[in-house]
Protein backbone atom coordinates (compact mmCIF):
# COMPACT_ATOMS: atom_id res chain seq x y z
CA UNK A 1 0.00 0.00 0.00
CA UNK A 2 1.11 3.51 -0.96
CA UNK A 3 2.16 5.14 2.01
CA UNK A 4 1.43 9.43 2.32
CA UNK A 5 5.00 9.03 4.11
CA UNK A 6 6.95 8.05 0.91
CA UNK A 7 5.82 11.48 -0.64
CA UNK A 8 8.23 13.91 0.24
CA UNK A 9 11.05 11.53 -0.57
CA UNK A 10 9.39 10.53 -4.01
CA UNK A 11 9.29 13.72 -4.83
CA UNK A 12 12.97 14.43 -3.55
CA UNK A 13 13.92 11.45 -5.97
CA UNK A 14 12.34 12.37 -8.87
CA UNK A 15 13.78 16.41 -8.80
CA UNK A 16 17.13 14.45 -7.81
CA UNK A 17 16.94 12.29 -11.21
CA UNK A 18 15.73 15.45 -13.15
CA UNK A 19 18.88 17.46 -11.85
CA UNK A 20 21.07 14.49 -13.30
CA UNK A 21 19.90 14.25 -16.42
CA UNK A 22 19.96 17.49 -17.03
CA UNK A 23 23.85 17.26 -16.04
CA UNK A 24 24.08 14.55 -18.46
CA UNK A 25 22.74 16.52 -21.02
CA UNK A 26 25.27 17.33 -23.94
CA UNK A 27 23.31 21.12 -24.95
CA UNK A 28 20.32 23.14 -23.69
CA UNK A 29 17.63 23.26 -25.97
CA UNK A 30 15.71 26.36 -26.26
CA UNK A 31 12.32 26.75 -28.78
CA UNK A 32 12.78 29.22 -31.52
CA UNK A 33 9.41 30.28 -32.96
CA UNK A 34 8.03 33.05 -35.87
CA UNK A 35 6.61 33.47 -39.17
CA UNK A 36 9.47 32.13 -41.28
CA UNK A 37 7.22 32.53 -44.05
CA UNK A 38 3.82 34.56 -44.95
CA UNK A 39 3.42 38.40 -44.82
CA UNK A 40 4.63 38.53 -41.59
CA UNK A 41 7.86 36.36 -42.29
CA UNK A 42 10.43 39.87 -42.30
CA UNK A 43 9.68 40.22 -38.82
CA UNK A 44 9.85 36.20 -37.87
CA UNK A 45 13.12 35.86 -39.53
CA UNK A 46 14.69 39.02 -38.45
CA UNK A 47 13.53 37.36 -34.49
CA UNK A 48 15.19 34.49 -35.69
CA UNK A 49 18.53 35.84 -37.04
CA UNK A 50 18.54 38.34 -33.76
CA UNK A 51 18.15 35.13 -31.69
CA UNK A 52 20.88 33.10 -33.38
CA UNK A 53 23.85 35.30 -33.81
CA UNK A 54 23.29 35.78 -29.72
CA UNK A 55 23.01 32.58 -29.55
CA UNK A 56 26.46 31.84 -31.86
CA UNK A 57 28.14 34.07 -29.39
CA UNK A 58 27.20 32.99 -26.21
CA UNK A 59 28.05 29.31 -27.64
CA UNK A 60 31.18 30.94 -28.86
CA UNK A 61 32.35 31.66 -25.37
CA UNK A 62 32.02 28.14 -24.53
CA UNK A 63 27.77 28.30 -23.57
CA UNK A 64 25.91 28.20 -20.51
CA UNK A 65 27.04 27.56 -17.26
CA UNK A 66 25.01 24.98 -14.81
CA UNK A 67 26.81 23.80 -12.38
CA UNK A 68 30.37 22.77 -13.16
CA UNK A 69 29.49 22.03 -17.03
CA UNK A 70 29.30 24.37 -19.63
CA UNK A 71 26.77 23.35 -22.69
CA UNK A 72 26.56 25.06 -25.87
CA UNK A 73 22.58 26.16 -26.53
CA UNK A 74 20.80 24.09 -29.39
CA UNK A 75 17.73 25.67 -31.15
CA UNK A 76 14.52 23.64 -31.72
CA UNK A 77 13.09 26.15 -34.75
CA UNK A 78 9.53 26.07 -35.70
CA UNK A 79 7.90 27.94 -38.31
CA UNK A 80 4.34 29.04 -37.06
CA UNK A 81 3.53 30.45 -40.66
CA UNK A 82 1.55 33.36 -39.25
CA UNK A 83 -1.31 31.69 -38.68
CA UNK A 84 -3.06 30.92 -35.67
CA UNK A 85 -3.69 27.47 -35.78
CA UNK A 86 -0.33 26.29 -36.66
CA UNK A 87 0.97 28.76 -34.05
CA UNK A 88 -1.14 26.56 -31.84
CA UNK A 89 0.06 23.18 -33.25
CA UNK A 90 3.74 24.73 -33.33
CA UNK A 91 3.21 25.64 -29.22
CA UNK A 92 1.62 22.49 -28.01
CA UNK A 93 4.90 20.46 -29.71
CA UNK A 94 7.12 22.50 -28.09
CA UNK A 95 5.78 22.36 -24.67
CA UNK A 96 5.53 18.69 -24.88
CA UNK A 97 9.05 18.41 -25.45
CA UNK A 98 11.16 17.94 -22.15
CA UNK A 99 14.14 18.45 -23.02
CA UNK A 100 13.08 22.46 -24.09
CA UNK A 101 13.79 24.19 -21.49
CA UNK A 102 12.69 27.90 -22.61
CA UNK A 103 11.19 29.56 -25.66
CA UNK A 104 11.99 32.61 -27.45
CA UNK A 105 10.10 34.08 -30.72
CA UNK A 106 6.49 35.06 -31.83
CA UNK A 107 5.90 38.15 -33.72
CA UNK A 108 1.65 37.83 -34.35
CA UNK A 109 -0.99 38.22 -31.37
CA UNK A 110 -3.30 35.89 -32.50
CA UNK A 111 -0.94 33.36 -32.37
CA UNK A 112 0.33 33.59 -28.78
CA UNK A 113 -3.70 33.87 -27.75
CA UNK A 114 -3.85 30.62 -29.27
CA UNK A 115 -1.01 29.16 -28.17
CA UNK A 116 0.78 30.64 -24.79
CA UNK A 117 -1.82 28.52 -22.65
CA UNK A 118 0.00 25.52 -23.41
CA UNK A 119 3.35 26.83 -22.62
CA UNK A 120 1.90 28.37 -19.11
CA UNK A 121 0.55 24.80 -18.62
CA UNK A 122 3.74 22.64 -18.95
CA UNK A 123 5.67 25.65 -16.82
CA UNK A 124 8.02 26.26 -19.68
CA UNK A 125 9.28 30.00 -19.40
CA UNK A 126 8.59 32.26 -22.59
CA UNK A 127 10.16 35.71 -24.09
CA UNK A 128 7.73 36.69 -26.37
CA UNK A 129 9.99 38.89 -28.88
CA UNK A 130 7.98 41.10 -31.16
CA UNK A 131 4.38 40.56 -30.67
CA UNK A 132 2.84 44.11 -29.35
CA UNK A 133 -1.08 43.33 -28.79
CA UNK A 134 -2.34 44.03 -25.88
CA UNK A 135 -4.42 41.19 -25.69
CA UNK A 136 -0.93 38.96 -25.54
CA UNK A 137 -0.26 39.82 -22.10
CA UNK A 138 -3.61 40.97 -21.08
CA UNK A 139 -5.51 37.35 -21.05
CA UNK A 140 -3.58 36.76 -18.34
CA UNK A 141 -5.20 39.36 -16.20
CA UNK A 142 -9.00 38.68 -18.11
CA UNK A 143 -11.80 37.53 -15.55
CA UNK A 144 -11.79 33.64 -15.41
CA UNK A 145 -8.41 33.55 -16.91
CA UNK A 146 -6.13 35.30 -13.87
CA UNK A 147 -2.84 34.15 -13.00
CA UNK A 148 -2.21 34.09 -9.54
CA UNK A 149 0.78 36.39 -8.43
CA UNK A 150 4.31 34.46 -9.20
CA UNK A 151 2.60 31.67 -11.28
CA UNK A 152 2.89 33.36 -14.30
CA UNK A 153 5.44 31.93 -16.86
CA UNK A 154 5.15 34.31 -19.84
CA UNK A 155 7.36 37.74 -20.18
CA UNK A 156 7.53 39.72 -22.83
CA UNK A 157 10.06 42.06 -25.06
CA UNK A 158 8.49 44.26 -27.25
CA UNK A 159 6.51 48.03 -26.74
CA UNK A 160 2.89 47.19 -25.92
CA UNK A 161 0.00 48.68 -27.88
CA UNK A 162 -0.40 51.40 -24.66
CA UNK A 163 3.17 51.75 -24.97
CA UNK A 164 2.76 52.38 -28.78
CA UNK A 165 -0.27 53.95 -28.70
CA UNK A 166 1.17 56.77 -26.38
CA UNK A 167 3.87 57.45 -28.84
CA UNK A 168 1.90 57.56 -32.11
CA UNK A 169 -0.56 59.91 -30.02
CA UNK A 170 1.74 62.19 -28.53
CA UNK A 171 3.44 63.13 -32.07
CA UNK A 172 0.73 63.58 -33.79
CA UNK A 173 -1.78 65.50 -31.56
CA UNK A 174 0.04 66.73 -29.03
CA UNK A 175 2.95 67.76 -30.94
CA UNK A 176 1.29 68.88 -34.15
CA UNK A 177 -2.13 69.65 -32.59
CA UNK A 178 -3.79 67.27 -35.26
CA UNK A 179 -7.27 66.64 -33.78
CA UNK A 180 -9.38 64.77 -36.51
CA UNK A 181 -7.70 61.44 -36.73
CA UNK A 182 -8.95 58.45 -38.85
CA UNK A 183 -7.46 54.73 -38.48
CA UNK A 184 -7.50 51.81 -40.51
CA UNK A 185 -6.99 48.22 -38.88
CA UNK A 186 -6.41 45.02 -40.18
CA UNK A 187 -9.49 42.58 -38.40
CA UNK A 188 -6.31 40.31 -37.03
CA UNK A 189 -6.23 39.91 -33.37
CA UNK A 190 -3.33 42.63 -33.18
CA UNK A 191 -5.10 44.87 -35.87
CA UNK A 192 -8.57 44.82 -33.19
CA UNK A 193 -5.79 45.24 -30.26
CA UNK A 194 -4.11 47.71 -31.60
CA UNK A 195 -7.36 49.75 -32.74
CA UNK A 196 -8.79 49.56 -29.54
CA UNK A 197 -6.16 50.80 -27.41
CA UNK A 198 -6.23 54.00 -29.86
CA UNK A 199 -9.83 54.62 -29.33
CA UNK A 200 -9.68 53.85 -25.27
CA UNK A 201 -6.94 56.72 -25.36
CA UNK A 202 -8.27 59.15 -28.05
CA UNK A 203 -11.82 59.41 -26.64
CA UNK A 204 -10.33 60.36 -23.43
CA UNK A 205 -9.00 63.63 -25.22
CA UNK A 206 -10.74 66.82 -24.97
CA UNK A 207 -10.71 68.14 -28.59
CA UNK A 208 -10.12 64.86 -30.20
CA UNK A 209 -12.76 63.22 -32.58
CA UNK A 210 -12.09 59.90 -34.60
CA UNK A 211 -14.08 60.52 -37.40
CA UNK A 212 -13.48 57.28 -39.57
CA UNK A 213 -12.57 53.60 -38.07
CA UNK A 214 -12.37 51.38 -41.20
CA UNK A 215 -11.10 47.50 -41.22
CA UNK A 216 -9.07 45.43 -44.07
CA UNK A 217 -8.46 41.86 -44.15
CA UNK A 218 -4.80 40.28 -44.65
CA UNK A 219 -4.27 40.36 -48.71
CA UNK A 220 -6.02 43.21 -49.64
CA UNK A 221 -4.63 44.98 -51.98
CA UNK A 222 -6.58 48.44 -53.48
CA UNK A 223 -7.49 50.42 -50.12
CA UNK A 224 -9.82 52.98 -51.76
CA UNK A 225 -13.17 52.39 -50.05
CA UNK A 226 -11.03 52.90 -46.45
CA UNK A 227 -8.81 55.93 -47.49
CA UNK A 228 -12.39 57.78 -49.39
CA UNK A 229 -14.14 57.22 -46.41
CA UNK A 230 -10.88 58.60 -44.35
CA UNK A 231 -10.64 61.92 -46.93
CA UNK A 232 -14.35 62.60 -46.81
CA UNK A 233 -14.56 62.52 -43.17
CA UNK A 234 -11.94 65.32 -42.91
CA UNK A 235 -9.47 63.48 -41.05
CA UNK A 236 -6.12 65.48 -40.50
CA UNK A 237 -4.00 62.47 -39.83
CA UNK A 238 -4.22 58.49 -40.48
CA UNK A 239 -3.50 56.07 -38.00
CA UNK A 240 -2.98 52.28 -39.36
CA UNK A 241 -2.47 49.19 -37.62
CA UNK A 242 -1.31 46.11 -40.00
CA UNK A 243 1.44 44.18 -40.94
CA UNK A 244 3.83 45.38 -44.24
CA UNK A 245 2.22 44.34 -47.55
CA UNK A 246 -1.19 45.77 -46.27
CA UNK A 247 0.24 48.84 -45.27
CA UNK A 248 2.22 49.56 -48.65
CA UNK A 249 -1.28 49.52 -49.87
CA UNK A 250 -2.39 52.03 -47.73
CA UNK A 251 0.52 54.23 -48.68
CA UNK A 252 0.38 53.59 -52.36
CA UNK A 253 -3.28 54.25 -52.31
CA UNK A 254 -2.95 57.58 -50.54
CA UNK A 255 -0.34 58.28 -52.97
CA UNK A 256 -3.01 57.27 -55.98
CA UNK A 257 -5.82 59.26 -54.74
CA UNK A 258 -3.51 62.46 -53.96
CA UNK A 259 -3.99 61.89 -49.85
CA UNK A 260 -1.58 63.92 -48.24
CA UNK A 261 -2.14 63.42 -44.23
CA UNK A 262 0.63 62.45 -41.93
CA UNK A 263 0.56 58.23 -42.06
CA UNK A 264 1.29 56.96 -38.64
CA UNK A 265 1.08 53.90 -36.76
CA UNK A 266 2.31 50.81 -34.92
CA UNK A 267 6.00 49.91 -35.04
CA UNK A 268 5.41 47.26 -38.02
CA UNK A 269 5.78 50.20 -40.64
CA UNK A 270 9.50 49.80 -40.46
CA UNK A 271 9.16 46.51 -41.97
CA UNK A 272 11.44 45.98 -45.26
CA UNK A 273 8.10 44.88 -47.07
CA UNK A 274 6.26 48.11 -46.45
CA UNK A 275 9.38 49.76 -47.32
CA UNK A 276 10.29 48.02 -50.92
CA UNK A 277 6.45 47.46 -51.63
CA UNK A 278 5.45 51.32 -50.83
CA UNK A 279 8.70 52.63 -52.50
CA UNK A 280 8.73 56.14 -52.39
CA UNK A 281 4.90 56.36 -51.26
CA UNK A 282 6.56 55.43 -47.74
CA UNK A 283 8.11 58.49 -47.46
CA UNK A 284 7.16 60.17 -43.87
CA UNK A 285 4.97 57.36 -42.72
CA UNK A 286 6.12 57.53 -39.20
CA UNK A 287 6.05 54.75 -36.20
CA UNK A 288 7.57 53.59 -32.61
CA UNK A 289 10.56 51.74 -32.48
CA UNK A 290 12.59 50.27 -30.05
CA UNK A 291 15.48 50.01 -31.94
CA UNK A 292 16.56 51.75 -35.32
CA UNK A 293 19.13 51.10 -37.66
CA UNK A 294 22.11 53.11 -36.88
CA UNK A 295 25.20 53.81 -35.06
CA UNK A 296 24.06 55.67 -32.32
CA UNK A 297 25.07 53.79 -29.55
CA UNK A 298 28.45 51.90 -29.31
CA UNK A 299 26.30 48.92 -28.63
CA UNK A 300 23.84 49.44 -31.20
CA UNK A 301 26.85 49.75 -33.57
CA UNK A 302 27.99 46.11 -32.52
CA UNK A 303 25.04 44.43 -33.36
CA UNK A 304 23.65 45.95 -36.80
CA UNK A 305 27.95 45.56 -37.81
CA UNK A 306 27.66 41.42 -36.22
CA UNK A 307 23.83 41.06 -38.10
CA UNK A 308 25.29 42.71 -41.18
CA UNK A 309 28.72 40.02 -41.06
CA UNK A 310 26.55 37.38 -39.99
CA UNK A 311 23.99 37.44 -42.99
CA UNK A 312 25.48 39.14 -45.52
CA UNK A 313 23.30 41.96 -46.06
CA UNK A 314 23.04 45.67 -45.85
CA UNK A 315 19.41 46.59 -44.43
CA UNK A 316 17.73 44.54 -41.25
CA UNK A 317 14.70 42.95 -42.51
CA UNK A 318 13.24 44.53 -38.83
CA UNK A 319 15.59 45.70 -37.03
CA UNK A 320 13.63 46.32 -34.01
CA UNK A 321 12.18 42.43 -34.14
CA UNK A 322 16.07 41.44 -34.67
CA UNK A 323 17.05 43.48 -31.68
CA UNK A 324 14.49 42.17 -29.45
CA UNK A 325 14.89 38.78 -30.75
CA UNK A 326 18.89 38.72 -29.72
CA UNK A 327 17.89 40.78 -26.22
CA UNK A 328 15.72 38.40 -25.36
CA UNK A 329 18.23 35.55 -25.90
CA UNK A 330 20.72 37.59 -23.97
CA UNK A 331 18.23 37.72 -20.81
CA UNK A 332 16.81 34.37 -20.95
CA UNK A 333 20.16 32.89 -21.15
CA UNK A 334 21.57 34.90 -18.04
CA UNK A 335 18.51 33.50 -15.98
CA UNK A 336 19.47 30.10 -17.20
CA UNK A 337 22.86 30.85 -15.51
CA UNK A 338 21.43 32.32 -12.93
CA UNK A 339 19.04 29.64 -12.16
CA UNK A 340 22.21 27.15 -12.41
CA UNK A 341 19.39 24.78 -13.11
CA UNK A 342 16.69 23.65 -16.49
CA UNK A 343 14.42 24.07 -14.27
CA UNK A 344 11.38 25.75 -15.40
CA UNK A 345 10.22 27.52 -12.30
CA UNK A 346 13.57 27.92 -11.53
CA UNK A 347 14.24 30.14 -14.95
CA UNK A 348 11.15 31.93 -14.17
CA UNK A 349 12.33 33.24 -11.10
CA UNK A 350 15.53 34.11 -12.44
CA UNK A 351 13.75 36.02 -15.01
CA UNK A 352 12.00 37.91 -12.37
CA UNK A 353 14.68 38.91 -10.05
CA UNK A 354 17.96 38.74 -12.66
CA UNK A 355 21.58 39.82 -10.28
CA UNK A 356 23.62 40.75 -13.06
CA UNK A 357 23.10 43.52 -16.05
CA UNK A 358 22.74 42.06 -19.26
CA UNK A 359 24.51 43.60 -22.41
CA UNK A 360 22.11 43.66 -25.23
CA UNK A 361 21.80 45.31 -28.62
CA UNK A 362 19.19 47.97 -26.91
CA UNK A 363 20.51 48.30 -23.65
CA UNK A 364 22.06 47.16 -20.47
CA UNK A 365 19.33 45.55 -18.66
CA UNK A 366 19.08 45.75 -14.89
CA UNK A 367 16.21 43.65 -13.98
CA UNK A 368 14.60 43.96 -16.48
CA UNK A 369 11.25 41.95 -15.03
CA UNK A 370 9.34 41.68 -11.50
CA UNK A 371 7.56 38.83 -9.77
CA UNK A 372 4.49 38.95 -12.16
CA UNK A 373 1.77 40.43 -10.21
CA UNK A 374 -1.90 40.45 -11.86
CA UNK A 375 -2.56 43.91 -10.80
CA UNK A 376 0.13 45.28 -12.42
CA UNK A 377 0.66 43.55 -15.60
CA UNK A 378 3.78 45.75 -16.69
CA UNK A 379 6.11 43.31 -14.10
CA UNK A 380 6.47 41.02 -16.81
CA UNK A 381 7.13 43.86 -19.76
CA UNK A 382 10.22 45.13 -20.41
CA UNK A 383 9.55 48.45 -22.51
CA UNK A 384 8.37 51.40 -20.79
CA UNK A 385 7.46 54.85 -23.05
CA UNK A 386 11.00 56.29 -22.53
CA UNK A 387 12.55 53.10 -23.77
CA UNK A 388 10.50 54.16 -26.94
CA UNK A 389 11.48 56.53 -30.08
CA UNK A 390 9.72 58.01 -33.16
CA UNK A 391 11.22 56.54 -36.75
CA UNK A 392 10.11 58.06 -39.68
CA UNK A 393 10.62 56.37 -43.31
CA UNK A 394 13.07 58.62 -45.87
CA UNK A 395 14.12 57.07 -48.72
CA UNK A 396 13.84 52.69 -47.95
CA UNK A 397 15.13 53.29 -44.87
CA UNK A 398 13.81 54.39 -41.50
CA UNK A 399 15.85 57.30 -38.79
CA UNK A 400 15.37 58.59 -36.16
CA UNK A 401 12.24 61.28 -36.80
CA UNK A 402 13.62 63.42 -33.82
CA UNK A 403 17.52 64.00 -32.68
CA UNK A 404 16.14 64.82 -28.97
CA UNK A 405 15.30 61.23 -29.23
CA UNK A 406 18.10 59.28 -30.63
CA UNK A 407 19.91 62.30 -27.60
CA UNK A 408 17.62 60.32 -25.05
CA UNK A 409 18.56 57.02 -25.77
CA UNK A 410 22.00 58.10 -25.74
CA UNK A 411 21.76 59.02 -22.12
CA UNK A 412 20.18 56.39 -20.79
CA UNK A 413 23.11 54.24 -22.34
CA UNK A 414 25.56 55.50 -20.10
Amino acid sequence: MFSAKLLPLLIATALSTASLSTLAADTIKIGLTGPFSGGSAPLGIAIRDGAKLAIQEINASGGLKIGAKKLPIEIVERDDEGKNERGALVAQEISSMEDVVAVVGTTNTGIILAGDKFYQQAKKPRIIASASGSAAMAQWVKEGNVIPKGELYMFRFAANDGVQSDAIIDEAVVKRGLKKVAILADDTNYGVSTRDDLLTRLKAMPGVEVVAVEKFSIGTKDMSGQLLKAKTSDAQVIFVAGVGPELAAIALGMNKLGIKLPMLGSWSLSMSNFLDNAGPAANGAMMPQTFIQEDFTPRAKRFIKGYQAAYKVERIPSPVAAAQGYDAVKVMAAAIEQAGSTNGKAIKEALENLKQPVDGAIAKWVKPFSTWDPAHPESHEVFTKDRVVIGVVKDGAVTFAHEEDKKRLEQLDR
